[in-house]
């Protein structure tokens, strides 16, 4: 039996229930709901897959269809707090950045570049193995080698069976992202997406529009290479809905970590110019999210943008990120208060169990709030560096290959040069990336560096 995960009608009532709570819908309003659902004989969305064994009935789905807009028509809470549309968050925000004018000659090199890429890639590729399994499987997993603290890879090598059937390796990457069996960069939306995007601004500049960002997806991107809001805004633009209603209809995965993993490119194409960096990213996050899924990304490209002049440590980009995000939306609050635990205290283990006490009951482990939070405390924390930065944003759980690829993103074009990094991590992937993204497959990471480095230097 074929069951599409992330997309079910009766799996995705649950995440929007949670989401109402979380934006601030009407309690009562969305009590109602549930209740309705759970008489009918609905069920709770699981815990860490992306869809239940069995599929519902014909009038549970329907059901299910009837209940997600119903909730959709509730006003949140949050609004004012917390717009998605460009000019609201400018106005909100009194630290916007001023554009910098672009200088002549790039202020980014090509081998700092190569650095971010593959800063990316190792931090993914160590994230794999544990993605979704729960914070204490992680540690004991790598404890059992010990490998805890993370000083390397994930190894199945001396890990007791009894552990390994409580806490398996995620299904899809073991065969390629344990220490014994990487052989290459394998395939991974984390690297597909920035991809991507290098694709958009070849075709379409720095001035595209959310809607070349739809059209790029149709044309170039497998359906079957894109999860949770991701997958839910192209079956909506299949189904005939425009941007950017595409991210708001039954699409309560909007403001998970999704945009987030898109950014890198808009920060490595705009440096110095984080409120550039930031503008390319929301027209690419309003495809498929709203507010903190939206300003996760801009965050995330701000940052970045600020990384790539070469001349700021970790914490000022990390301060550069918050001035393009509402300071009173929860994702700005959660960043302030995961860096303010990373600077309090000195075992990261103690600000992990923090962030997971504030957050993991009531955010799934993809969500863009806690996520994010846990990848400014791993920069702060380890003071950007680079294998510091990447270990800490795995140990702590959620969505860890994504919280990886993003602090590696930061922490290796800090350090600005593939030679930087240590060959521990950079060596077993052979400088060759496997992608399902036409014309990239093999390709290697200084031969990504360069043609990134062409869209920096594109007036």
């Amino acid at each position: 039996m074929l069951r599409l995960t992330w997309a079910q009608p009766e799996d995705l009532l649950g995440h929007e229930l949670r989401q109402a709570a979380q934006d601030g819908r009407n309690a009562s309003a969305v009590a109602a709901v549930a209740a309705r659902w759970k008489r009918a004989g609905g069920w709770d969305p699981p815990a860490r897959a992306g869809a239940s064994p069995e599929p519902a009935s014909a009038y549970l789905r329907l059901l299910a269809e009837d209940l997600l807009d119903e909730l959709a028509d509730l006003p949140a809470a949050t609004a004012e707090d917390e717009p998605t549309d460009l000019d609201g968050v400018r106005r909100l925000c009194p630290h916007w950045p001023n554009s910098a004018a672009r200088p002549p000659a790039p202020a980014i090199t090509p081998a700092a570049l190569e650095a971010a890429w593959l800063g990316r890639a190792v931090g993914c590729l160590l994230g794999k193995p544990v993605e979704k399994l729960p914070l204490d499987g992680i540690r004991a997993l790598a404890t059992s080698t010990g490998n805890w603290p993370l000083t390397g890879y994930f190894t199945a090598r001396g890990v007791p069976a009894d552990l390994l059937a409580a806490h398996s390796w995620n299904r899809r990457s073991a065969a390629t992202s344990l220490a014994e069996n990487i052989d290459g960069m394998p395939e991974d939306d984390d690297l597909d997406h920035p991809l991507l995007n290098l694709l958009l601004l070849q075709r379409h500049g720095r001035a595209f529009t959310t809607a070349d960002v739809a059209r790029l997806w149709l044309d170039e991107l497998p359906a079957g290479r894109v999860f949770t809001a991701e997958r839910l805004a192209y079956r909506n633009l299949l189904c005939g809905i425009e941007p950017p209603r595409t991210a708001r209809h039954r699409n309560p995965f909007r403001e998970w970590i999704g945009a987030l993993i898109r950014a890198d490119m808009h920060g490595w194409t705009n440096p110095g110019d984080p409120a550039a960096a930031a503008e390319q990213a929301h027209r690419d996050a309003t495809l498929s999210h709203t507010a903190n899924g939206v300003y996760a990304a801009m965050f995330t490209a701000a940052a970045i943008a600020t990384a790539a002049t070469g001349d700021r440590d970790v914490h000022a980009c990390l301060d550069a990120g918050l001035t393009v995000v509402p300071p009173r939306s929860r994702l700005a609050r959660a960043v302030t208060h995961a860096v303010r635990l990373a600077r309090s205290h000195e075992d990261f283990d103690t600000v992990v169990d923090e962030l997971h006490a504030a957050y993991g009951a009531t955010h799934h482990w993809v969500h863009a709030v806690p996520n994010t939070a846990l990848i400014a405390a791993a920069l702060t924390h380890a003071d950007g560096d680079f294998t510091g930065s990447i270990t800490r944003a795995v140990s702590g759980g959620w969505d860890t290959d994504s919280t990886g690829a993003t602090a590696g993103s930061v922490a290796a074009l800090l350090a600005g040069d593939p030679a930087a990094l240590p060959d521990r991590w950079t060596a077993p992937l052979k400088n060759r990336l496997a992608t399902s993204v036409g014309g990239f497959d093999g390709a290697g990471f200084d031969t990504l560096a360069h043609l990134t480095h062409r869209e920096v230097a594109r007036p």
